[in-house]
């Protein structure tokens, strides 16, 4: 096994100057705000599914014998590709803004 500390190619990173980059709160701020909400709206329909499973609304059936629980329920896997997707699409854009914050620390002379 290499000894991590010998190489001498590991960079050294300021991670305190870094924090204190405007350009670093804004990125994480974008970030976490998308991250958290798209969470919330998952968790919010997947945990109503048992509380509306046993609802009179659900229970009707609404394509012969298929009732809303059945379609709620497929929904929420169209929803879960759905969310995946979109993450996905995020995330080049995530990684963008994150080169373009290490860009700015390297610029301002961090190494």
């Amino acid at each position: 096994m290499a000894n991590i500390s010998a190489n001498k190619n590991v960079e050294s990173v300021d991670y305190s100057a870094i924090e204190a980059m405007e350009s670093f709160n804004k990125f994480v701020k974008k970030k976490n705000t998308f991250l958290f909400s798209i969470t919330a709206a998952f968790l919010i329909l997947y945990i109503l599914l048992p509380i509306l499973a046993f609802q009179p609304v659900l229970q009707q059936k609404f394509i012969g014998n298929i009732t809303g629980v059945w379609i709620y329920s497929a929904g929420l896997f169209i929803m879960t590709i759905v969310l995946c997707t979109v993450y996905v699409k995020k995330a080049s854009s995530f990684d963008k803004a994150a080169a373009a914050v290490l860009a700015e620390y390297h610029a301002k002379g961090g190494k």
